[in-house]
């Protein structure tokens, strides 16, 4: 097995400690010591992956951010190379998803090594399609195109990834989150046109919209009980609220893992789906904040991706 790890240079403090720790997880499990590879501030790691494929690799693991684990992620699907997954950044949200280690790197190693693989979906975002990317079915690559393995999502979402500063978030980890969400609790809302499998829902004062391959976010909350990496759907939250009240009611629906619909809270679930917003909002997939935009579509691809779980998962 040929073994590429693509590092994030500004998410490790001291490379040649994670190269030692690499080299004698491997070595634990009769390996040999993985090719490293740095991400640029120009590529965060998508020409990474597609060398390390041409060169032979079976297995990439991603060691940085969660938009480092994108980006390999993105270029893997169809593949048969693995993905393996190492903590890093703040969230690593696709790791705690599948049950993969978040705290030690050596042993996160061994799983990506020695674990089961598990076939899992992705999402794809459309960032204000053209006419031609509007058609069903999984789009073609583009600048506008973007996987995800987690979420994408679009306006208060957005706006708090945008906000939280890299500086603040290696200090206190997912609570940057919160400070920067609540500079933007009372913003003014917007239009929007939710077409989902063909059923269109219309909200004129909607605050986000969470299209989700799996369910839980930063910090250990599930705002999306009944979504599955692998059941071939996306699930979708909406979340209207209007003041501090109604903001404190979805609050408490998400800590409690209370499913269905709530005040200011609806959930839903779709193959496809297209939004339109007025005005644009800010948009994100995997924490990786894009640009503002009035339309989205987003589809799944089911069992595309392969990645090392725990062998128990």
């Amino acid at each position: 097995m040929r073994t590429v790890v693509i590092v994030n240079p500004t998410k490790v403090e001291d490379l040649d400690a994670v190269r030692r720790t690499l080299a004698a997880s491997a070595a634990a499990c009769g390996h040999e010591e993985p090719t490293m590879v740095e991400t640029t501030e120009d590529d965060p790691g998508f020409g990474q992956t597609r060398q390390a494929l041409r060169a032979g690799a079976t297995l990439v693991c991603p060691l940085g951010g969660d938009g480092t684990v994108r980006a390999v992620a993105q270029e893997l699907v169809g593949a048969e190379a693995a993905l393996g997954l190492l903590p890093g950044g703040t969230g690593n949200l696709l790791a705690r998803n599948v049950g993969a280690p978040v705290s030690d790197l050596g042993e996160a190693f061994e799983v990506a090594l020695t674990g089961s693989e598990r076939r899992i979906d992705v999402g794809w975002l459309v960032v204000d399609p053209d006419e031609g990317q509007r058609g069903p079915g999984v789009p073609e690559p583009a600048a506008n195109v973007h996987c995800f393995t987690v979420m994408a999502g679009l306006g208060f979402d957005a706006q708090i990834m945008d906000d939280a500063p890299e500086g603040v978030k290696d200090k206190v980890g997912w609570a940057a989150y919160v400070a920067s969400g609540g500079r933007h609790l009372l913003d003014d809302g917007f239009d929007l046109e939710l077409v989902l499998d063909g059923a269109t829902h219309e909200h004129e004062a909607a605050r986000t919209v969470v299209v989700g391959n799996c369910g839980e976010l930063t910090g250990g909350m599930v705002l999306l009980p009944d979504a599955a990496i692998d059941d071939g759907v996306l699930d979708v939250a909406v979340l209207t609220p209007t003041g501090i009240t109604d903001w404190l009611g979805v609050a408490a629906r998400v800590l409690t893992r209370r499913d269905g619909d709530g005040p200011s809270l609806e959930r839903h679930r779709a193959r496809e789906l297209s939004l339109r917003v007025s005005p644009p909002q800010q948009t994100e997939v995997d924490g990786d904040v894009l640009t503002r935009a009035a339309e989205l579509r987003l589809v799944v691809q089911p069992d595309c991706l392969i990645v090392r779980v725990p062998a128990e998962s």
